[in-house]
């Protein structure tokens, strides 16, 4: 009997041995694993982001030297190189094949990330295009303060061919290209040209690229309403993207898609604009990035719309001013965050407040920067009429500095320490725009 139960003990034993270091083995890879995607998370950069459009289902996974080069092509019967289409060409030659037009290839076409880029918060972000401080001419139809629906364009943007040796692709007559609408020609050290057919979806396009690039770009997709919540940086980068694409929404539904306040709303923007006020933190029942992606789907069939002359977009100064007045409200809140030494409380602005306001304003920036450029290309006109294309351009080019400042730890010095005081540093460009967007309201007003 002794032996029996002294038996059973070493089998009791062993079993708990066995059960308690399997448990500790899966924790401890459970923790590696978390630690790798938070290592690759804070190194990752934009230059690893992949190129290829999210939009493009036929594209996804290709490899890098398959991906396609943009440049314009001429269409049977429209000798115009720059109509609105273009062709797919890469360094191995390779040429996507045509499909056939409809609402199915275009909505394939569409890619509501024209360049690829990611608003990157822990590394260095790309400022996308640096505008320069004095007026640019734009090539964009000529139009009214008044009233005016979205239609054809007179004169469409002309996109130079890149110095790429690549020789312009040319159609066979009824063959559409998948790809039309969103041209860029992109140079190494040249900014950025785009050309839409149709008034407003520059404005358009530019409303859905910095959300959708958090949404699908961004490695580990949206942040703030994670389990196992590390990026706290990148987080809050995410919510300042958030807020402008919000606010956008807004105005977009309420003021720059209806002819007054008697007209009716337009469905798709509405939806959009409900379905981006869900809670960024929200896991599931619904979760926020699929409520997110189903607010851009909206935006973009009211993009294809655009096109088609079945929506309206007006470019009048009373809808133009409201959406600067929100964005200077934005950044008024940021620059307070920024410079302030004391909570509401009363207590010390801590280290780990001081990253959250850094990034969330930054992110307020990089978003802002995206649409104020669609703001220049479809509103210009009238923003030139009364003197108020080289201040605009100065309010996106503070957006870009504040982009560009990427320190690899953020300090929260005093203001004498021989330490920086990061929040100070982004202060100045986020102010420079507040500043900045308050005179193009006044110039917009008179």
């Amino acid at each position: 009997m002794g032996e029996n139960h002294n038996k059973k003990g070493d089998d009791g034993g062993l079993k708990g041995y066995i059960i308690r270091y399997t448990l500790m083995g899966i924790v401890l890879a459970v923790v590696v694993f978390v630690a790798l995607k938070m290592m690759i998370g804070y190194f990752e950069t934009n230059d690893s982001v992949s190129t290829v459009t999210p939009g493009h289902d036929n594209l996804q996974g290709a490899p890098a030297d398959a991906v396609a080069t943009q440049v314009p092509h001429a269409v049977a019967g429209n000798p115009d190189p720059a109509a609105g289409h273009i062709v797919q060409t890469s360094e191995s030659s390779a040429v996507l094949p045509s499909q056939d037009s409809g609402s199915t290839a275009k909505e394939k076409a569409f890619h509501g990330n024209v360049t690829g880029q990611t608003h990157e918060a822990a590394t260095k972000a790309d400022a996308h295009v640096i505008l320069p401080a004095t007026p640019v001419s734009l090539s964009v139809s000529q139009t009214t303060d008044a009233a005016q629906p979205a239609g054809q364009k007179t004169e469409p943007a002309h996109v130079p061919v890149p110095e790429s040796g690549h020789t312009p692709e040319t159609h066979n007559e009824g063959e559409v290209d998948t790809d039309a609408h969103a041209i860029g020609a992109h140079d190494t050290g040249g900014a950025e040209t785009l050309s839409f057919p149709v008034e407003g979806m520059a404005f358009v396009d530019a409303v859905i690229r910095p959300l959708n690039d958090e949404l699908t770009q961004r490695f580990y997709g949206w942040r703030p309403n994670d389990i196992l919540n590390f990026s706290d940086n990148v987080n809050n980068f995410q919510l300042g993207v958030l807020e402008v694409t919000r606010r956008t929404a807004v105005i977009l539904a309420e003021r720059i898609s209806r002819t007054g306040s008697t007209a009716s709303f337009d469905r798709n923007l509405q939806n959009a604009m409900n379905w981006f006020m869900i809670k960024a933190d929200r896991y599931w029942f619904p979760s926020a990035e699929s409520k997110y992606k189903a607010g851009l789907k909206e935006i973009r069939t009211y993009f294809f719309r655009l096109e088609k002359g079945e929506a309206q977009f007006y470019t009048r100064t009373d809808n133009l001013i409201p959406l600067l007045m929100a964005y200077q409200d934005l950044l008024g809140s940021c620059d307070e965050n920024l410079v302030k030494s004391l909570e509401d409380d009363g207590s010390p602005v801590s280290y780990f407040k001081s990253d959250d306001y850094f990034f969330y304003a930054q992110g307020i920036a990089s978003a802002m920067a995206t649409i104020l450029e669609g703001i220049a290309t479809d509103f210009n006109v009238m923003v030139d009429r009364r003197g108020g294309m080289e201040v605009l351009f100065h309010a996106i080019e503070s957006c870009h500095h504040a982009m560009e400042i990427d320190p690899w730890i953020i300090l929260n010095s005093d203001l004498s320490s021989l330490f920086a005081n990061h929040r100070l540093n982004m202060a100045a460009p986020i102010s420079h725009a507040r500043f900045y967007i308050g005179v193009l309201i006044k110039a917009l007003s008179t």
